[in-house]
């Protein structure tokens, strides 16, 4: 009876090393995660300006774009303006003649 109370003692001390070891583990696994966590954030906070700048670069350059497309649909359509204007600047002259020299139409 000693000799199996003996064996169960030391298999309890063998499973409590086991979940000491495992505990121990696991506080390892979990340093490590949030040490690479810190470290991912600390490289992102580091890229922030650069993924700023980049964002910023290519909204000004979307402006740009669409600064010059405005640009050049107001240069046609004043184009258009002025050619129409032309053409009804020799109908208003021809009818303001013809008011002039007869009065009564």
């Amino acid at each position: 009876m000693d000799d199996q109370l003996k064996r169960l003692l030391d298999a309890e001390k063998r499973a409590e090393d086991l979940a000491r070891q495992a505990e121990e583990d696991q506080e390892k696994m979990i340093q490590a995660a949030l040490r690479e966590a810190r470290h991912a954030e600390e490289r992102f906070q580091a890229r922030t300006p650069d993924i700023h700048s980049s964002f910023l670069e290519k909204a000004e350059a979307r402006a740009e774009q669409t600064v010059k497309e405005l640009r050049k649909r107001y240069d046609e359509r004043h184009v258009q303006l002025r050619e129409m204007a032309e053409q009804r600047e020799a109908e208003a002259l021809d009818a303001a003649f013809t008011v002039l020299a007869d009065p009564e139409i």
